[in-house]
């Protein structure tokens, strides 16, 4: 490259901006910038060398009572105090993830389609093949339940963690886990029943797969009907991960904005939604799943992998993208792969 165009090119790189997904500005896609809540919109991102894309939804800021009411019908203790906690606007996929986009990272089919096709790998597909990528598992994940288009299942916090990273490094846009507290303001949608479609669950069967119609089987993500706010299967067909330690006592000590309890050890942390596997109250938009290690049981590894649950076929996860990005420092302490104990267990 003649000097003057590879200075040209340098200059136009930081006239857009360059960030920290390997120093290249995102990847262009319609509708996903914005710098106000205003003017955020529905966006779909893409996963180069692959079909699969994700649908991402904006949902306001605002402040929600997180958790239920004393009293409430089938409220566990771990479901309170309820507090009013305030959540800062953010981006959250449609949609849980799929198999479709899950196995390019999980199996590295991107590379792989590089290598067949004779496509030069570019300084971000350099950056993102860096990322690391889970061990093969020992059998197939998907248990049979069905791949395209169905919700991936089993993997560790960590393994979804580490899809989050891959994601941003593909993207240029920066994902991660939803915060607990994202989690059930999303899943609300401005209700403060006991459902995001209000209290009745007879009315289930219209917006969730769980114990009584799944047939004791993931489905298709989209094929119920969405919350008021556009969010498909927040109710049932797989459980989600989100960032936090679980905590039997619940949110006595929970920040009154963005809280969030971060993990100091591996169990039990929190999934949200419940699954196609559990009856309606445990579905409930206030009620939590804790992980623990019977999760992987039956896994014949020695040592157990840290990234399949191997006993959690009703177990997923869905990402959110902050309107507000946060710092380096805050990515390290709070939003990143690492934390002491993720150390540990990746050793």
């Amino acid at each position: 490259m003649p000097r003057s165009i590879g200075a040209l090119c340098f200059l136009c790189a930081l006239l857009i901006g360059w960030n920290v997904y390997g120093q290249l500005p995102p990847v262009v896609v319609p509708n996903s910038t914005a710098k106000t809540e205003q003017e955020m919109k529905s966006y779909s991102d893409v996963i180069s060398y692959s079909r699969a894309k994700i649908e991402m939804v904006p949902i306001p800021g605002g402040k929600f009572a997180m958790g239920s009411r004393t009293g409430s019908p089938h409220r566990r203790d771990d479901e309170g105090p309820q507090r009013e906690v305030e959540i800062e606007p953010f981006w959250m996929s449609k949609f849980e993830i799929t198999w479709n986009s899950f196995e390019v990272y999980m199996s590295a089919t991107d590379i792989l389609r590089r290598e067949v096709t004779g496509i030069e790998a570019t300084p971000r597909d350099k950056f993102v093949d860096a990322v690391t990528r889970p061990t093969e598992p020992y059998t197939d994940m998907t248990f049979g339940m069905g791949k395209r288009g169905f919700p991936a299942i089993c993997m560790t916090q960590h393994g979804a963690r580490l899809y989050c990273e891959w994601l941003s490094a593909k993207t240029g846009r920066y994902y991660r886990l939803p915060t607990e507290a994202e989690w059930e303001y999303a899943c609300r949608a401005g209700t403060t029943t006991a459902y995001s479609f209000g209290d009745d669950p007879a009315r289930l069967g219209d917006y969730a797969w769980f114990e009584s119609n799944s047939e004791e089987k993931t489905h298709k993500v989209g094929l119920k009907k969405p919350n008021p706010w556009g969010l498909y299967d927040m109710h049932g067909n797989v459980s989600e991960w989100v960032l936090d330690q679980y905590s039997p006592k619940g949110y006595k000590s929970r920040a009154a904005k963005n809280p969030l309890a971060i993990p100091t050890k591996l169990y039990p942390r929190v999934a949200r939604g419940g699954g196609w596997d559990q009856t309606p109250d445990r579905l409930r938009s206030a009620a939590r799943r804790a992980s623990d290690e019977s999760w992987k049981e039956q896994d014949p590894q020695e040592p157990q992998s840290i990234w399949y649950h191997t006993e959690a076929l009703w177990l997923g996860f869905r990402v959110v993208r902050p309107l507000r990005e946060p710092s380096d420092a805050e990515k390290k302490s709070k939003w990143g792969k690492t934390d002491p104990l993720q150390i540990d267990e990746e050793e």
